[in-house]
């Protein structure tokens, strides 16, 4: 029987599988890796990306690396330069306030509708959340506490019944996550942020949307750094400083 024959005979999942090239089922966990990579700096910006070191790791073809490497340039986390090479981009602090400015908006609908929508259980979990932040502080796992924040944030959004907001904000704050991810080893940072956490928690508790809200705020907002801070930090890392602007405050969500 002809290939194209039993392809249209299969169940309707495996027909979708089948349309699927090899290539890019494998360039998924590379994409996937590669991008937790450089979102957590363990590859800094301005990193030369090898893709035949890289293929050869995974016991792939170039294909399926390039393929990763081109979805990672769409999202600005990776350049391409022809003739050149290809690099972890720097982080474009001209994109920061816009980020800031649409999670906040985004977060601040979702804690009010947490507060309306929170139950007992509700509460219960994110209590919950905020031991598990105080034990990876105690820790000191940095690694392990960003991947907290970010859970604490995606658990506001279901409780809120918006889960989709997150994905959302993700999507819009990854060269913010690159940031983030320089401040941590700052001492009393990551008690800073449980305290904050602590606080809308309570907020939600006592169904207080208004409290909610301003919590939120004080908490995207008591993060805020400027950009000569930033520089200062990793001054390598950072690109797209406006020319004669000066010192700028940066929303650090």
């Amino acid at each position: 029987m002809p290939s194209d024959t039993l392809t249209a005979a299969a169940p309707p999942r495996q027909r979708r599988l089948a349309t699927v090239r090899p290539a890019q089922r494998s360039a998924s966990p590379i994409y996937r890796d590669l991008r937790n990579d450089i979102l957590s700096m363990r590859r800094r910006p301005g990193e030369p990306i090898a893709e035949a070191r890289i293929a050869e790791a995974y016991g792939v073809s170039r294909t399926p690396v390039h393929e990763a490497v081109l979805r990672l340039a769409d999202e600005g986390l990776i350049d391409v330069f022809p003739q050149s090479g290809t690099y972890v981009a720097l982080i474009p602090i001209a994109a920061l306030p816009e980020a800031g400015v649409i999670r906040k908006a985004l977060e601040e609908a979702t804690v009010r509708m947490a507060a309306a929508r929170a139950t007992a259980s509700h509460v219960a979990r994110l209590r919950a959340a905020l031991e598990g932040q105080r034990e990876l502080c105690a820790a000191d796992d940095r690694d392990g506490f960003h991947e907290a924040d970010e859970s604490f944030h995606a658990l506001l959004a279901d409780i809120a019944g918006f889960p989709g907001f997150w994905a959302l904000v993700r999507q819009v704050k990854v060269q913010v996550d690159r940031c983030r991810r320089l401040t941590l080893p700052v001492p009393g940072q990551m008690a800073k942020v449980i305290a904050e956490h602590e606080a809308i928690v309570d907020a939600i508790a006592a169904h207080d949307q208004e409290a909610s809200v301003l919590a939120l705020g004080a908490h995207l907002d008591g993060l805020g750094l400027t950009i000569d801070d930033l520089r200062a930090v990793a001054p390598l890392c950072f690109t797209d400083r406006p020319a004669g602007a000066g010192r700028q405050t940066l929303p650090w969500f």
